[in-house]
């Protein structure tokens, strides 16, 4: 939100510097991301003056060009060489000076002495667009003949130079969406820093009075929950056109171009109390009647955008005995707004329902000015205020007449705000003891009033409706806090905490112990939205239809609950990616969604991500993609971490994998892990290799509370270590191995590994070759070769009656 400081000073009678304001208000919650310096025409008009051209000739070296003297207040006349065809003596024009920057869409350049075609010049004579003041090229501006000369073109023409305030508002402070609005809370921390005589308050409309009574609207609202509050008054004998400069300076200077004088008053206010308004062409309103009500769904209607709309039966419609004008607080209709040739309007003030408008303008995709604060909640007591204001503006801008007296349908008053306080309740909550006087002196500066005062410390407060974000104790705490000033609440040199007493097995202390493990290894957390693409859930082994769809959706992006945390980790992966960071070890604890049947369901899910490079290049060893069995490795580690110790492993089939491996614990598969199919890499703008393990950690976390992790001292006796070279047919697998060699020997084997596999030259065809080491142990005696190899012939025998193992 832009606010410009010249225009907040019109609100409230201070003599600050911009950065001393910027700092206020950031230290009462209206934080300042930014000041600009700004003028409302670049460059301010510098070393331009208001010059008389005294003669002027033909040059004599060029067809177009002219040779002329001009006084520009100086002691000399300038010699100036125009190319303009409209240059002629007795002019009065506008003169840029030597040294002169004159800024344009191609660049910047600075006026020199120089010679053209021969001829000396010392300066140049403008027009429009070379000024930034309009688009016009035809010829020089010449102004009216009682422009003085020598005058700065910035002081004739108004030129203001200003500073812009960029605030970053928090969606509930609807009250500060205005620049009375921020000079309200500047009054307020002024005050609390002991300035005297600080006042803030809007213009006075004590001048509005009605001309005739020959123009009367009938308003009927039909939905007064929708719409609480609607006024309006009409004007007569209005002459649109350019608005005065001060209300184009006051627009410009928060971005906000001017396009006529009428549509500028509304705007004006606007940005001045806060509270939408809306200019009607009366003629184009028949029966002159305002009916607030809902049209049946389905119904046309074209807004000012140019664009027709399809009705809702919940949107709240503007109409006239015949047909809709406006969409409620979101946007006027194309054939009812001003033109140039509207000469009677109907200024519409209203008290509009926030959920109402926020919906429609959801709906129809449509976000304005009006609908921003309307779906934030107006101030229902401006609303009679900002229709008098934008009425006598147009009287006195336009050359309107009042012509009705103002109609209000307000049928049930919304009411302020009643919250009780208690003093030492404030004090516990700010850590801090505040005096009570100036407790009182601060809710008086926010004009929150204090109706009753019991004396023990306890007060009954009344709020106003343009707070509608306070409405309880701890609200009220945060006033006060805001404006006595975070800084100055003291830092205590003690810290009183309690330790929870969680239990050690719980699901939050399996999550952080697996999530220190993993950043310690290399890991980096990350926290993807729960909202993400229908489109990911097309295929893929997902059904479209099981997922829980948005009724409200932000954008096509953000239309479903994910059923899968692989997607918000692929997208993590492209973002990263496309900036030169391609090596990336990822995990992810979040929620998965379905809906299946009609049933909603969510399940705790751990999604682990690696690719790119394993490590970074060193000169000693290359850096090595990263590949399926490191992502394994940390599968392992996981189980292990967690007191797993049996599981059982099988190729499974799973679209999200070019190929994939299934971890099962209790013949139900936990774990799902594998490299990510290319065709679904692609659909998240991946072009790399991508490895996930896809973990159900609501069932892992619940399982692992029966386990139990023993210790033990460190074996007395050594280990002993064999290999074996065993030739196999392919469709062998390794984990098959090691749990028939498992099986065959539970008392003194302790590990069993894979180190080598070859296959190619030299073997047969259909065959591979697998060296595999078994270590043994006997906690209770050294072991000897007899028994070493009684172990080893049981393995390899087992090898070779169920795979038909040869040894090489």
């Amino acid at each position: 939100m832009k606010i410009s400081y010249n225009w907040l000073k019109e609100y409230i009678n201070i003599n600050l510097e911009p950065a001393a304001v910027a700092e206020i208000l950031t230290d009462t919650g209206l934080e300042v991301e930014g000041v600009d310096e700004i003028e409302t025409i670049k460059g301010g008009l510098k070393g331009v003056v208001i010059g008389e051209v005294l003669t002027c000739e033909q040059h004599p070296n060029a067809d177009r060009l002219r040779k002329t003297t001009v006084n520009v207040g100086g002691e000399t006349p300038l010699e100036i060489v125009c190319g303009a065809p409209n240059v002629a003596a007795g002019q009065k024009v506008v003169v840029a000076t030597v040294g002169t920057i004159i800024y344009t869409e191609e660049g910047d350049f600075t006026i020199k002495k120089s010679k053209i075609r021969g001829e000396v010049s010392e300066g140049m004579i403008c027009a429009e667009d070379e000024l930034g003041m309009g688009q016009s090229h035809d010829g020089i501006m010449v102004l009216p003949a009682e422009a003085k000369v020598g005058t700065p073109a910035a002081e004739y023409f108004k030129i203001e130079s200003d500073f812009v305030f960029e605030i970053g508002l928090t969606p509930n402070r609807t009250d500060a969406m205005c620049h009375f609005g921020v000079a309200r809370d500047l009054r307020a921390a002024l005050i609390r820093q002991g300035k005297e005589g600080v006042e803030s308050a809007l213009p006075t409309v004590s001048s509005f009075s009605v001309s005739a009574k020959d123009l009367p609207f009938t308003i009927k609202v039909e939905d007064t929950d929708a719409c609480p509050r609607y006024a309006g008054v009409s004007l007569k004998n209005i002459k649109v056109g350019p608005s005065p400069d001060w209300l184009q300076n006051r627009l410009r200077a928060i971005g906000i171009g001017p396009i006529n004088n009428v549509v500028d008053i509304t705007n004006y206010v606007l940005h001045e109390t806060g509270h939408p308004l809306h200019a009607f062409d009366a003629k184009e309103i028949a029966g002159n009647t305002i009916v607030v009500k809902h049209l049946p769904a389905g119904s046309k209607f074209t807004t000012l955008d140019d664009k027709e709309r399809e009705l809702d039966a919940n949107d709240l419609m503007i109409c006239d005995t015949e047909k809709p004008v406006a969409i409620a607080g979101v946007m006027g209709g194309l054939h009812s707004g001003v033109s140039e040739k509207t000469t009677e309007v109907f200024i519409e003030a209203a008290y509009f329902n926030s959920v109402s408008v926020r919906k429609t303008a959801k709906r129809h995709a449509l976000n304005t000015d009006a609908s921003f604060r309307y779906e934030r909640g107006v101030d229902p007591e401006m609303t009679i205020y900002a229709l008098k204001r934008a009425a006598i503006m147009m009287r006195d801008i336009c050359g309107g007449e009042i012509s009705m007296d103002i109609k209000d349908e307000y049928p049930t008053e919304i009411e302020h705000t009643e919250i009780e306080v208690n003093l030492d309740r404030i004090n516990t909550l700010i850590g801090q003891e505040i005096e009570p006087h100036m407790v009182r002196k601060i809710l008086n500066a926010l004009d929150i009033q204090i109706k009753s005062d019991n004396g023990n410390d306890t007060l009954l407060l009344s709020v106003p409706p343009y707070r509608a974000d306070v409405t309880r104790e701890a609200d009220i705490v945060e006033e006060i806090l805001r404006i006595y000033g975070f800084n100055a609440i003291d830092i205590g040199h003690k810290m009183h905490i309690s330790v929870a007493q969680t239990d050690q097995k719980s699901e939050a202390r399996y999550r952080e112990k697996v999530s220190s493990a993993l950043s310690a290894r290399g890991f980096n957390e990350i926290m993807n939205n729960s909202l993400t693409k229908s489109s990911y859930y097309a295929g893929n082994g997902f059904k479209e239809e099981e997922s829980v769809a948005m009724l409200n959706p932000l954008s096509q992006d953000l239309g479903v609950m994910r059923q899968t945390l692989i997607f918000g980790a692929l997208e993590t992966v492209s973002r990263n990616a496309n900036r030169q960071r391609p090596n990336l070890s990822l995990y992810e604890f979040g929620k998965v969604y379905q809906n299946i049947d009609g049933k909603y369901s969510e399940q705790q899910r751990l999604a682990i991500t690696k690719t790119g490079n394993q490590q970074a290049e060193v000169w000693k060893a290359p850096a090595g993609k990263t590949d399926f069995y490191y992502l394994k490795a940390e599968v392992e580690f996981i189980l292990t971490s967690l007191g797993f110790s049996n599981w059982s492993e099988q190729e499974v089939e799973n679209p999200m994998y070019d190929f994939a491996l299934g971890i099962f614990i209790n013949k139900q598969e936990v774990i799902t892990l594998g490299k990510v199919n290319s065709a679904v890499a692609k659909k998240a703008e991946v072009k790399q290799d991508v490895f996930v393990a896809d973990f159900n950690w609501e069932y892992l976390a619940k399982k692992a509370k029966k386990n139990t992790i023993m210790f033990q001292e460190l074996p007395k006796y050594p280990e002993v270590r064999r290999d074996l070279a065993l030739l196999l047919d392919k469709g062998v697998n390794y984990t098959d191995l090691k749990q028939t060699a498992e099986r065959s020997e539970k008392k003194i084997l302790r590990k069993v590994n894979l180190f080598d596999v070859y296959e190619g030259k030299n073997l047969p065809e259909g065959k591979k070759s697998y060296a595999m080491s078994f270590v043994m142990r006997d906690d209770e005696k050294t072991l000897n070769d007899k028994q070493v190899d009684k172990v080893m012939e049981k393995i390899l025998g087992s090898f070779k009656h169920q795979y038909g193992a040869e040894l090489r």
